[in-house]
């Protein structure tokens, strides 16, 4: 009866091979599934008339599946797994006497069929496969092992410009420490030989939760500040928070009354923004608030709050705050905001902004604006529908809309008087047929303005004509590079499709080499795709990705994953968006996003968390010019009103949620930025949070957050989609110590010091779009006193 049954259920399992192998060879795919059908089948209806010669069969399935798989995955054990786990646990199954027994044998044979020799071949292709597994598990074979110099430079500490002199080792007072964005600290007592002592030295809750209303995308992603003894934070609702750097106590909070907005894509804070006035300063707002701190709000606010006291400096702008919707076209609530950090510089507080992606032709500008750091009064502005008009916009007129946006970080050069804006693509994303040249220049691009007069000084394209969301999505970083024994002041770029661009940042010319690469042409009807795109010599861009390389929990979901790489358009990086799904890998999640990298100045090195997510693009004609086709209810993302198609935007998945392309997702990798190099890479972080059960499978998840490097030769991130922060060794990329967070720590961490001693700061809030735990805490490290 158990032999019945089991046949039938085998057989049924090759008929459904069949249907998807005979459905993935038509389409040019692998032909394995067929074969394995056959054996499937035959082994199914064998078992059916109780005969042992469906162990034979069987056994030539095992075998056949193990070459088949070694021959498409080498040895990752990841890639083999899926492969082949289903088959061997089947052919295990066979083995089991109540099987075997019911198998017809000779009159005077009373053993099962199995141990009267027809088992002994399938017995053998088991172990035989068990033992590859075995191999495979032990045998990494995605890493790429090295080290990074260990020291070069012994006076570059200062930084760019000789700012970072000016900074106190024991403060953090800008968003990547300094305006260079660099996320480097001198501080050295936390080490890597004693980082495994690090414990929770105290805890603090902010109390701001997701609340009804909100978006979906409501985040905790703030990199706090440290100057004196003092924290300042915001929260997802943009609360103004100061802590004892020493202690974690409260020691005030200001509430702007943000409100819910159902239209707001983000609901999120990143940073503030910490200025010092001078000494004899006697502006107003000197007087009153000697030390500010500048708060971005998702109303479209800048607001200026006493350091000290937490209560707003009625002084600047207007009772304390700038209205960021002045001379916005298209006002439309929760369709623009300043989601991170201004830059302070030059007496100037300069303000980026975001606008909801792809919802429509209509949206507001993305101008970038800088006021006076007292007053408030607008003292230029630079939008990139009118790139030469810098002089502040006239009452009644309004600037450019869907222009360009900058909603990431941007840093500053005030010795060489330059502003950096890494700037994202116009709306909407995936199709441009009809983008004005002003888009055409600057969409995708890193700018340099003139930090006095807004003018522009040079621009860099890391992507022509983007139809897939390839923003500029990180903070610049600058740094002063020792190359040819000449000292070349360079801007460190990453970008969403994984090149890192190394420029000269007085001009922008390329330091590492950037070629032009032939890319796919044929976009949607109305628009072009560019005919090259620029890669960098300094790139962790993913391999092509090809069907060798699709994956799955079983060999089942893995079929259906190739049936559909075959059925969407893929010609590799940069195939444009279709009507029929185009595949989009690197995804517009990116190698690199908002939390970017950081470089140390003295060594001369980048650490980063690349990630690789595949996702599906693909176009919806637009029939109505109001109804909703990819959304429901407000704000509409991705619909693209006003344009001829909207657009589906998904993780490229199987049909039971995993990646359809293997492991891992995720890294940690150091390179040279002399030479342009990749040391290392090493896969991070565990699926322990992201499957049904908590299994701590080493297989490299994707990261959003950013690490920062340090003087103790260490790097530090907590961004993976695992709930723990991380230390690493900065020269191998080697784990040194993690520990578990009470919610998702999508944020980039920072260190500083007090009474001489180090603290590492992260902030555990989870991910609202991610799916990762949500949370309040943030969380001090330090180590024992003794």
């Amino acid at each position: 009866m158990v032999a019945t049954i089991t046949g039938i259920a085998i057989a049924l399992l090759g008929a459904a091979l069949a249907v998807g192998g005979v459905w993935l060879a038509a389409l040019g795919g692998s032909w394995y599934y067929i074969l394995a059908a056959v054996g499937f089948l035959a082994t199914g209806i064998l078992l059916f008339m109780h005969r042992a010669a469906a162990l034979y069969v069987y056994a030539a399935v095992v075998l056949g599946t193990l070459i088949w798989a070694i021959w498409e995955a080498g040895f990752d054990w990841w890639q083999l797994a899926p492969r082949g786990d289903i088959v061997v646990l089947i052919g295990i199954w066979l083995l089991l006497p109540f099987v075997t027994r019911s198998l017809k044998r000779d009159f005077f044979d009373p053993r099962p069929a199995a141990w009267r020799g027809a088992g002994i071949p399938l017995g053998l292709s088991l172990v035989f496969a068990v033992g590859v597994a075995i191999y495979a598990l032990l045998t990494p074979s995605s890493d790429l092992p090295g080290q990074l110099p260990a020291a070069r430079v012994a006076d570059a500490a200062t930084g760019p410009s000789g700012e970072a002199a000016e900074v106190p080792a024991e403060d953090w007072p800008a968003y990547g420490r300094t305006e260079f964005g660099q996320k480097y600290s001198p501080l050295d007592q936390i080490h890597a030989g004693n980082v495994e002592h690090l414990k929770v030295a105290w805890q603090y809750h902010t109390g701001d939760t997701r609340r009804q209303g909100d978006p979906k995308e409501t985040t905790y992603e703030v990199t706090p500040l440290k100057i004196g003894d003092t924290l300042y934070l915001c929260t997802p609702h943009n609360l103004a928070i100061a802590l004892d750097a020493a202690t974690g106590e409260e020691k005030w909070r200001y509430d702007p009354e943000v409100g819910t907005e159902a239209s707001r894509q983000h609901q999120t804070c990143r940073g503030v923004s910490y200025y010092q006035s001078p000494e004899g300063a006697d502006s107003a707002t000197a007087t009153e608030c000697p030390a500010r701190i500048y708060l971005p709000t998702s109303d479209a606010r800048l607001i200026a709050l006493n350091a000290a006291t937490g209560e707003v400096c009625r002084s600047f702008g207007e009772d304390g705050q700038v209205n960021l919707w002045a001379n916005m076209p298209n006002l439309q609530n929760g369709f623009y905001y300043s989601t991170s950090a201004p830059v302070i510089a030059r007496g100037l507080v300069v303000v980026g902004g975001s606008v909801n992606d792809n919802v429509s032709t209509t949206e507001p500008s993305g101008v970038i604006r800088a006021y006076d750091i007292d007053t408030g009064d607008l003292l230029w502005n630079w939008d990139a529908g009118r790139p030469d008009e810098t002089t502040p916009i006239a009452d009644g007129e309004t600037y450019t809309a869907n222009s360009p946006n900058s909603w990431t970080t941007m840093s500053a050069d005030p010795g060489l008087g330059l502003l950096y804006v890494p700037l994202g693509n116009a709306p909407p994303d995936q199709w441009g047929g009809n983008r004005t040249p002003e888009t055409e220049r600057f969409s995708s691009s890193i700018v340099a303005l003139d930090l006095v007069t807004g003018e522009l000084r040079w621009v860099f394209q890391t992507v022509h004509h983007d139809l897939w969301d390839m923003d500029v999505p990180s903070q610049p970083s600058l740094i002063d590079l020792q190359i040819g024994g000449n000292t070349v002041p360079a801007v460190v770029q990453a970008t969403k499709q994984g090149d890192i661009y190394v420029l000269d940042r007085r001009t922008g010319e390329p330091i590492l080499p950037v070629t032009e690469e032939p890319a796919p042409q044929g976009a949607a009807k109305g628009d072009h795709a560019a005919k090259t795109q620029p890669t960098s010599a300094l790139s962790l861009k993913p391999p092509r990705l090809t069907e060798h390389d699709l994956w799955g929990a079983t060999m089942f979901d893995q079929l259906v994953c190739r049936v559909e790489f075959h059925q969407y358009r893929w010609e590799g990086r940069f195939t444009p968006p279709s009507t029929e799904g185009s595949l989009v890998h690197p995804g517009n999640f990116g190698v690199f996003n908002w939390g970017g990298v950081a470089v140390d100045p003295v060594r001369q090195i980048v650490f980063g968390t690349p990630s690789y997510l595949a996702f599906v693009s693909k176009l919806i004609p637009r029939e109505n010019p109001e109804k909703n086709y990819v959304s429901e209810g407000k704000p509409g993302l991705n619909e693209n009103y006003g344009a001829p198609f909207a657009v589906s935007l998904k993780p490229f998945t199987s049909p039971i949620g995993l990646p359809c392309q293997a492991p891992p997702w995720g890294y940690v990798a150091g390179a040279d930025l002399t030479t342009g190099q990749v040391a290392y890479m090493h896969r991070n972080g565990t699926v322990r949070d992201r499957s049904p059960i908590p299994l701590p499978f080493k297989m490299g998840v994707p990261d959003l957050g950013g690490p920062i490097l340090t003087a103790g030769n260490l790097a530090f991130m907590s961004g993976s989609l695992d709930y723990y922060v991380r230390a690493f060794d900065a020269t191998t990329g080697e784990q040194l110590w993690r520990d578990r967070l009470p919610a998702g720590g999508q944020a980039t961490p920072m260190t500083y010091a007090v009474d001489g001693k180090q603290y590492l700061l992260v902030v555990a809030g989870g991910h609202g779009s991610l799916g990762t735990k949500t949370g309040d805490s943030i969380i001090a490290y330090a180590l024992p006193s003794n």
